[in-house]
């Protein structure tokens, strides 16, 4: 009988991503600082459908990084804005737990090692997006990367 728990390797994966992502995420500051009142950006490859998406310009250490941003908000959760922003994200879990699968229709696949990661202020966030409170003038930016 197999008595190993996976819950140990989960978090250890789960480690290894956030310290991968806080590394390919230390030169990615945006150029500009929305106000509170600004509308979220949205960046995609330039041969997507969606209106609302232009080419990154930010420099990427990742080729094509596609991203969703938005102003934070005294209060909220990174979560709760992101899901006001793009109600058609997609997450699973739920709270502390919650892991974000998919935003602005672009899903992370999994076959190419993506997740999306969560910034704020161009900073790795050190919590996840259930639990992250947000401020004003903060900018909550969300990056498919790979690990």
């Amino acid at each position: 009988m197999n008595t190993i728990s996976r819950r140990p390797l989960r978090a250890a994966v789960a480690a290894a991503a956030a310290v991968l992502m806080a590394g390919l995420l230390a030169g990615c500051a945006p150029d500009a600082q929305p106000d509170a009142t600004s509308q979220p950006a949205v960046s995609v490859p330039s041969d997507a459908a969606s209106g609302s998406a232009s080419p990154s310009d930010d420099a990427s250490s990742s080729a094509g990084a596609e991203t969703f941003s938005y102003a934070g908000r005294t209060g909220a959760t990174a979560l709760e804005l992101l899901l006001e922003e793009d109600p058609s994200a997609e997450v699973t879990g739920e709270g502390e737990n919650a892991f974000v699968t998919a935003i602005g229709g672009r899903a992370a696949d999994d076959s190419k090692k993506e997740f999306w990661s969560l910034s704020v202020d161009g900073e790795p966030a050190q919590v996840g997006a259930g639990t992250l409170e947000t401020e004003d003038g903060q900018e909550i930016t969300w990056t498919i990367e790979t690990y």
